[in-house]
């Protein structure tokens, strides 16, 4: 399928004209201008929305990326900074340089003179990844497309989170001397990643002044820009002896990964804090397998229970704190594809994450309640996403020339239906078929067109299901696995219903008008829910609609590119 402008075909525009005679035409004065119609309005919105989304889906909440062409050249600019270079085709091309200047030509030089084994780990990563590059990029100055591995995470990854904190927070001198020094490495790179997720997820930072000796001091405080809640941010992480610049002197046995999950917890809670606390703690283990059919690696479980313990006797009297248990070991398996697992638990919450029985509403009210903590635990799972694109648009048009997306409610040239003079008609409805790896298009002349995608389209498609065809709709964006993800998407789709039109169908209910919209909005889709597990599962006996955890969730994955 061609989608293109048929010469004797009327012009889109609406002119009347044929559109060899108007827009086709080199020397056709263009149509008298008509006036704005609403239609027209609301579309751009759309347009305008949906291109917002999958910015957002590559490049999080935080500050949007600043780059334009001029002179040949991409720019970039980055706090009050602008780079540029006539050689950068992609985002992981800028952070390439941004992590040598950062760190300095001369301290890199520096370490590239040592012997691998001696040198930096940032430098040593340095190595590996150009090792990797020579091997995945068989024609210099073309865009290849690798899986992402254990290297381009802790290398890219590290430059990604440099210049996210300079360009949402700023980039203190000091964190970068931290950084460079082999003994104090771990510190500060686990604190770039904690701060990466934060400000993905939609939170301001603001660093803490550590060279004031007198108090002791957080990493950093964080505020929601969804809740407007403020937090006092530790992030730990468990040192072992040969790894991340560890020695014999400051880095112990990586027998038990567990084995500093306390010690940290105690060392966090030592710090006075005026606000909730955020903790993260990293075990820094061996990268994680699930074997022989298990839900989780054998340490959550140990971890879990650990911490309810914590809780039981040894939490400080008043304190609470949300606290993300992770194994994060992409610098174990730099050849591999970077595994994550964390633990999202509740010291002092026990409303948050625990395991129980809770009707769908309201296991929704309290996941909206703790909503900063699941936004977190989501830019968790997308960790280490970076942007390939400089204008957040889509790698598969912006890098490797695919324009064959359709966007709904434009009008478009089909060639080759409909007879010889093709097909114009404007697209009402799009939906991809992974498995045939097919678009299907609906128009409003009544025809079902299809057209092939290609490998690059089809990721984006996955990575941007809401927002692909140029419109944000309330689609899965994810597998519904189970009746709470169904029971969020009829929470989606039905959004904008009514508040009269709710309270006329839910009349039998009692004390709904003292809800809210959004309360009477969770009754009906866990009704709907409940009707719908019901009609697939004929041994309930009916009642009240529940979400059961055996255990308390836990966010596991494999990233790839």
């Amino acid at each position: 399928m061609v989608l293109k402008a048929g010469r004797n075909q009327p012009c889109p525009c609406g002119s009347g004209k044929k559109y060899k005679k108007c827009h086709g035409s080199f020397t056709a004065a263009p149509p008298p201008q008509a006036a704005v119609s609403k239609s027209f309005v609301e579309q751009m919105v759309q347009r305008h929305e949906a291109a917002e989304r999958i910015r957002e889906n590559q490049q999080g909440f935080g500050r949007p990326v600043v780059s334009f062409r001029a002179f040949d050249r991409q720019m970039v600019a980055v706090g009050d900074t602008i780079y540029h270079s006539a050689d950068w085709k992609t985002f992981p091309d800028f952070l390439a340089h941004y992590m040598k200047t950062v760190l300095g030509a001369d301290w890199g030089n520096a370490e590239l003179k040592k012997p691998l084994t001696d040198r930096h780990p940032i430098m040593q990563w340095y190595d590996a990844l150009c090792r990797y590059q020579a091997e995945t990029i068989k024609e210099k100055g073309k865009v290849t497309t690798c899986a992402m591995t254990g290297v381009v995470a802790c290398y890219l990854g590290t430059a990604y989170n440099l210049y996210l904190l300079k360009h949402n927070v700023e980039l203190q001198e000091r964190l970068v001397k931290r950084l460079k020094n082999p003994e104090q490495f771990q510190g500060a790179y686990h604190e770039l990643i904690v701060a990466d997720l934060l400000i993905r997820a939609g939170f301001d930072l603001t660093l803490e002044d550590e060279t004031d000796g007198e108090t002791k001091h957080c990493a950093f405080a964080a505020v929601s820009k969804r809740t407007g809640k403020r937090y006092w941010v530790e992030a730990k992480m468990r040192g072992v002896k040969g790894l991340l610049g560890k020695t014999e002197k400051d880095g112990g046995s990586d027998d038990d990964p567990l084995s500093r999950l306390i010690p940290h917890l105690n060392q966090a809670f030592k710090k006075p804090a005026q606000d909730d606390r955020l903790i993260f703690i990293d075990i820094n283990g061996e990268p994680d397998e699930i074997k022989d059919g298990a839900r989780d690696p054998e340490w959550v479980d140990r971890a879990i229970k650990r911490l309810e313990q914590y809780e039981k006797k040894e939490l400080p009297k008043s304190e609470t704190a949300y606290v993300f248990v992770t194994n994060m070991p992409f610098h174990r398996s730099l050849n591999d594809s970077p595994s994550i697992v964390g633990v999202p638990f509740g010291l002092g919450v026990t409303d948050f994450n625990r395991p129980g029985n809770y009707r769908l509403s309201e296991a929704y009210r309290l996941k909206q309640k703790h909503i900063d903590a699941y936004d977190i635990g989501e830019a968790l799972m997308k960790y280490p996403q970076m942007p390939s694109t400089f204008d957040g648009s889509l790698p598969s048009e912006a890098l490797h020339g695919d324009k064959g997306r359709v966007l709904i409610g434009e009008t478009y040239y089909f060639d080759g239906i409909g007879g010889e003079d093709g097909l114009i008609a404007k697209v009402t409805s799009a939906t991809v078929s992974e498995a045939e790896k097919k678009v299907y298009v609906g128009t409003d002349s009544g025809s079902i067109l299809t057209y092939p995608m290609s490998d690059a389209e089809l990721a984006d498609y996955k990575a941007n299901r809401d927002a692909y065809f140029g419109r944000v709709e309330p689609v899965a964006t994810k597998p519904l696995t189970n009746i709470y993800d169904l029971f969020e998407w009829l929470m989606k789709t039905h959004q904008r219903l009514g508040r009269d039109v709710l309270l006329q169908r839910l009349a039998q209910v009692p004390g709904i008008e003292t809800m809210t919209d959004e309360e009477l909005r969770a009754i009906y889709c866990e009704g709907m829910a409940g009707a719908f597990q019901k009609s697939i599962d004929a041994k309930r006996n009916g009642g009240t609609t529940v979400v059961q955890n055996k255990e308390a969730p836990v966010a596991t994955g494999t990233k790839t590119a």
